[in-house]
Formats: C-alpha cells, structure tokens, sequence
C-alpha cells in the first residue's frame, strides 16, 4: 500500500495521481486534503510521514505547491526521506541512491503527464545499497 497526501495545492494533482496509481494497480491511502480549500499542509504530511515510519506503509507521495514546506515537514521524521522531485531522472535516483521512502511533488511546476512519469520512475525504481546504504545509515540524527 502507498499513502498520498496533499494540501490545496496539490489536492487536484493528488486525485489525477490516486487514479493512476490504482490503474497501475497499486492499493492507496488518501490521507488528504479532500478540497481545494486552503489549508495547512503538515497536518497531512504528519500522518503520512507517521504510517511510514511505522512500517505500515512502505512509500508515499505528498504534494504542495512548490513541494518543498511538505519536504521540509516529512524530513522531521527520523525514519523519512523525502526526495523533492521534477524530473524522471532525479526521481529514479532518489530511490537508487536515497532510498527515498517519499516522492515529493511541486504541483505548482510540473504539469499532470511530468507528474506521472516521475510517480512511474519512482516506483520502478529500486535502493542499490552498496556505498550508498552507508551514506543513507548517516542521515539520522542520534
């Protein structure tokens, strides 16, 4: 299962995006907005951040509109990565050398076939450990 969140910024591409991860045939976790009203965006990055830290969930998706306050607010959990991300490119190396467990989306500067193409190359993609586990072991605070 994959958790998706968003603020109003992001509440449209976020239900675009809830679509075609269930054609992909991925189950989903909506954890809201549910409108486009304006609203504070960690109070769902928090609860997303929470399950995947947790484990009940493996990854997940947030949206604001440049992507970077909800960045910024997952990153203050101790087990997130949250990778803020434009491109296909930066997406797939996110998970390859991040082990990214959350996509972040600019809703504001990419448009909906941008967004899904990263979402693809995101889940398409996969941790090489190797050097990169020893740099991704770091990132924690003690």
């Amino acid at each position: 299962m994959l958790g998706i969140a968003a603020d109003h910024a992001g509440y449209e591409l976020k239900n675009t995006l809830i679509e075609y991860l269930k054609e992909l045939g991925c189950e989903v976790k909506d954890f809201g907005t549910h409108s486009a009203e304006s609203m504070d965006y960690p109070d769902v990055a928090h609860p997303l951040a929470e399950e995947v830290e947790s484990g009940k969930l493996e990854k997940g998706i947030a949206i604001c509109g440049s992507g970077n306050g909800i960045s910024m607010t997952l990153n203050k959990h101790q087990g997130i990565r949250a990778a803020l991300c434009w491109n296909t490119e930066l997406a797939a190396l996110a998970r390859q050398h991040n082990d990214a467990n959350i996509l972040s989306l600019p809703a504001r500067f990419i448009d909906t076939d941008t967004a899904k193409a990263i979402v693809k190359a995101y889940l398409e993609s996969d941790f090489e450990g190797g050097r990169h586990q020893r740099r991704v072991e770091k990132i924690a605070c003690k």
